[in-house]
């Protein structure tokens, strides 16, 4: 068939038909045969890993490193990063170079100076003798002995060692064998087992801090993106969530990645039961039987009663023995969101911003979809014939106009700009016109179902279009999941959580992560709470945009 076929062309509608139908027969076909040969090669695999044989080598393309950030799409083929301007700093000291006079001819005058700024940088290691008076008292039969500075433990080592350590571990992404190494080169001995104790046992102070930027992030913003990708913890999968605004980036790894678990992150991981009026139409809409539900509100005590996740699951055994299994999952999921929605203890997020994953579902009253995904669903199409392929690429091309105009409208939203993208939305997706290519009419009809999700955003213009905050979270988890493999137990599973969310939330705070470790290492009050920076730049942003007025 030549590359230039168009079947619109053809005059005759029932033939047009035909060709069409012809066509999509050929993507479904190729589509299948693509499907069985990649099953087949999987099973040969396997027949001669079986035998102790290798299976076939995945060799991948040669591809040109470039830009690899998944907002690529998004840019202007105009739009070009940044130039790199160099930022000048306070002069440390000023060193005079002078010229061998010895080598100049007889007729040089002297010009003044020219100057040169270089920027170095010096490791070394310092061993510091503390004398530290002491007294003794025969009354008391006890020893005074002047203590030691702040950071500094006896007969240990110094902040400078324990923050580098920190800070090479939990931002640079260097495992532990080649900080022993690097200490040692620098004139440090240090024991693995002590970098081990760093990292794991003494993070108690960081951990609660962890905790409270959670609480100030959620509440910096009416909105939050949301992303979660595996960790394991010795040997077991788990699932790290990832919480984020640009103020602040939460870690938590749990054992699944149920709604249930994203939802005792939210609430701070004091996840109570509550059964109210919202909790009993979440079960109506899962089809939960009405008997149960009546059962449910009878026998619940009067309200306002929250139950623990023990107290509940005691209270469905007495009064709900017979309840199956998918039944008490949803009663979990009912009466903890109508909990979490009541309940003002703790930050409610009213939008949340993430990909068509299920388990976000439910979990706030708007969601908002990510623009990126959503234009990986049409590049994942592969059609065979070239019609189809010009059709697609036509397509494209105005997916990506109408994705910068949206673009445009955050920066200057108006009430009549906001109706002509919904018009325009419904042009593009709504199917008035069907581009005859079945795959791409199928992913369009997805599209328009979730148009309240993806336009979202012409109501709150301050929410971004796509998940890219939350997916850089989750890449840094990933690199360090790359040279660490995972954490071998539950403290440490803790420690990775709670120094990467410091360390990240200090990066989009501006603050020097190493400055931030020694400064809560001396008890000195060089570097303020994340907290309460997270508080004053909420104010100063207004990140809730919209919501402000409500």
């Amino acid at each position: 068939m030549p590359d230039n076929f168009d079947p619109t062309t053809i005059e005759d509608p029932t033939l047009r038909q035909a060709f069409l139908f012809l066509l999509n027969q050929i993507e479904a076909l190729t589509t299948l045969v693509q499907t069985l040969q990649a099953e087949n090669q999987a099973l040969r695999d396997e027949n001669n890993h079986l035998k102790g044989e290798q299976g076939k080598p995945k060799i991948l393309p040669n591809r040109k490193q470039g830009d690899i950030s998944s907002e690529k799409e998004r840019r202007t083929p105009h739009t070009r990063p940044a130039k790199h301007t160099r930022h000048y700093q306070t002069i440390d000291r000023t060193q005079l170079l002078r010229v061998d006079k010895t080598s100049l001819p007889t007729d040089a005058v002297h010009k003044g100076y020219e100057e040169c700024i270089i920027t170095d940088i010096s490791f070394q290691c310092e061993r510091v003798c503390y004398r530290r008076e002491k007294y003794y008292s025969p009354s008391l039969n006890r020893t005074f002995v002047a203590e030691l500075p702040s950071g500094y433990t006896e007969g240990q080592y110094g902040p400078g060692v324990h923050t580098l350590v920190l800070s090479l571990y939990s931002q640079s992404g260097m495992s532990e064998p080649k900080i022993k190494q690097l200490l040692g080169e620098l004139g440090v001995p240090i024991s693995a087992g002590l970098i081990s104790n760093w990292l794991t046992h003494q993070t108690k102070e960081f951990v609660a801090e962890s905790h409270s930027v959670l609480e100030a992030g959620l509440a910096s913003s009416a909105w939050a993106q949301l992303d979660d990708t595996s960790t394991r913890v010795n040997g077991t999968n788990q699932t790290c969530l990832i919480i984020c605004n640009p103020l602040y980036t939460y870690y938590q790894t749990n054992p699944t990645k149920e709604r249930l678990a994203v939802l005792r992150v939210l609430v701070g991981g004091n996840l109570r039961y509550r059964y109210n009026e919202e909790a009993r139409a979440l079960l109506a809409a899962w089809k939960v039987p009405t008997k149960w539900i009546a059962q449910l509100a009878r026998g619940w005590p009067p309200e306002p009663c929250d139950l623990s996740e023990a107290e509940f699951k005691e209270w469905l055994a007495q009064h709900l023995p017979k309840l199956s299994p998918q039944h008490k999952r949803q009663s979990r999921y009912a009466l903890g969101l109508a909990y979490y929605h009541a309940q003002s203890e703790w930050p409610v997020v009213e939008l949340l911003v993430g990909d068509d994953a299920p388990q976000w579902e439910w979990l706030a009253a708007e969601f908002s979809a990510c623009w990126i995904h959503l234009g990986r669903h049409y590049q994942k199409l592969s059609p065979t014939t070239a019609y189809f392929r010009q059709v697609l690429a036509t397509f494209g091309t105005k997916f990506w106009v109408y994705y910068r105009q949206l673009l445009s409208y955050k920066g200057c939203p108006s009430p009549a700009e906001a109706v002509r993208l919904r018009v325009e939305f419904e042009e593009l997706f709504g199917g008035k016109v069907k581009t005859g290519y079945t795959e791409l009419d199928k992913r369009l009809a997805q599209t328009y179902a979730q148009q309240a999700q993806l336009l979202a955003v012409l109501i709150h213009p301050e929410i971004p279009l796509h998940n890219n905050a939350s997916e850089l979270g989750a890449r840094q988890r990933v690199r360090k999941r790359d040279v660490s493999f995972g954490p071998r137990t539950e403290r440490g599973k803790t420690a990775w959580d709670s120094l990467q969310t410091l360390a990240e939330t200090c990066r989009k705070l501006g603050i020097s992560f190493y400055r931030y470790i020694h400064s809560r290492l001396t008890k000195s009050d060089e570097v303020a709470p994340l907290a309460t920076l997270i508080r004053a730049r909420a104010l100063e942003l207004n990140l809730s945009g919209s919501w402000a007025t409500l």
